[in-house]
């Protein structure tokens, strides 16, 4: 029987079939073959036995969160408690681009701050529509909504941004568990304690952990450069070039220009650094 892993505790795999829930383990040959089924995975079970026979091939696979087979990315990132963090967004937003996942960018907390704080947070929200990503506030719940028709998508952000205040707001009965967030720290405490894929609106969403950092490891540094949307329009006289000390390079023109975000670009130096 087919079916899809909808949440893992510990190494307890409950698999969706048709509407039905089964509590399997997974078989021994998977760790000699290295297979390490996760959330989102389609799977063939033994449901007499309650055992995972075989995992499908997947779309995709996150690391952190370990789900697979996601459409999108719910990036939700605040901007008061804790501070609005362009690298972190465009560290999420990086990794959604690199694993082929649609990123969408939710902004929560404008309550707490001032018209000129708000202000410079618009400059942000401009410029990711202008490239191309869809960016929401979190009161905009009938837009929000809208987009998780016949999609899985998984939620992620900083820590304490709201992530789970927004899926209570999203659909109450939820009752999500809401964390206060450290004064000392500037961060959120974890709710969420394990990874589970929910129904929601004619859709799949993954609650997850919050971040509170990101890593890079085996990605190139080709491969990061390629996922700034932002920079593909750009022909440089080198074909390899990788937009930082290069020559006649059309992408730091456009920076100095304003055409791409200062910020947006500097970020993109510190991920490559940082590889």
């Amino acid at each position: 029987m087919k079916g899809q892993i909808v949440k893992i505790i510990s190494n307890l795999y409950t698999v969706n079939c048709n509407g039905i829930l089964y509590d399997c383990n997974s078989r021994g040959k998977f760790r000699k073959d290295n297979i390490i089924p996760v959330v989102g995975d389609y799977v063939t079970i033994d449901e007499k036995n309650r055992y995972i026979l075989e995992v499908e091939k997947r779309k995709n696979r996150l690391i952190r969160p370990m789900v697979s087979n996601v459409d999108q990315g719910l990036i939700v990132t605040s901007v008061k408690i804790p501070d609005f963090s362009p690298i972190l967004l465009d560290k999420l937003i990086t990794l959604m681009e690199i694993n082929d996942v649609r990123p969408i960018i939710c902004i929560t907390k404008m309550d707490l701050i001032d018209d000129a704080a708000k202000l410079e947070i618009l400059k942000y929200v401009n410029y990711y529509r202008k490239i191309g990503y869809s960016v929401f506030f979190n009161d905009d719940i009938d837009e929000l909504k809208k987009i998780f028709k016949d999609k899985i998508t998984v939620f992620t952000g900083q820590t304490g941004a709201g992530k789970s205040s927004l899926l209570n707001r999203l659909n109450p009965q939820l009752n999500f568990q809401i964390g206060e967030v450290s004064k000392s720290l500037g961060r959120g405490r974890h709710t969420t304690r394990h990874v589970e894929l929910i129904e929601l609106f004619d859709g799949k969403v993954l609650d997850t952990p919050g971040f509170s950092s990101l890593e890079f490891n085996n990605i190139s540094r080709e491969v990061i450069r390629d996922s700034f949307v932002e920079f593909r329009k750009y022909s440089c006289k080198f074909k390899d070039c990788m937009h930082l000390n290069e020559k006649e390079c059309e992408v730091k023109k456009a920076v100095q220009n304003g055409e791409i975000l200062a910020t947006r670009y500097n970020d993109y130096q510190k991920i490559v650094g940082d590889i």
